[in-house]
């Protein structure tokens, strides 16, 4: 029988640690199916030493999204930056696709990469015996 959403959530709830959300739970670590990377300007860099690689580093952008690399991408609501979805199952591909961007190569950006996945837990929602 799945799991109620309320004993889903209780569950999440107790085993949840910041450090290591799904090893206290006992589930298996999610696998990566893409690799969300937060850009931001580094710390020093002018808009004008941006909008000098610009076009560039829009032109190089497309092409990855063009060849599948790059699934979205959205400019952040604070203005100090990109977020993209690589298709990428790890960090180190995910890191290769990036830098080969014009604004990477030239060392202007700082980047935070997060390994995304499936929502495990869902499954025992739908129930053990459930086709994927």
């Amino acid at each position: 029988m799945p799991l109620s959403l309320l004993r889903f959530q209780s569950l999440a709830l107790r085993n949840h640690s910041p450090d290591r959300p799904w090893a206290a739970s006992g589930m298996a670590l999610p696998k990566a199916t893409a690799v969300m990377v937060i850009e931001t300007a580094r710390q020093g860099v002018t808009r004008q030493q941006l909008m000098a690689i610009m076009p560039s580093e829009i032109r190089e952008t497309v092409k990855l999204y063009l060849d599948g690399k790059i699934r979205q991408w959205y400019p952040r609501g604070d203005g100090k930056g990109v977020v993209f979805l690589i298709d990428a199952k790890t960090e180190d591909e995910a890191r290769a696709i990036m830098g080969s961007l014009p604004l990477s190569k030239e060392q202007l950006m700082d980047r935070e990469y997060i390994p995304v996945g499936p929502l495990l837990p869902l499954m025992g929602l739908i129930g053990a015996g459930a086709q994927r």
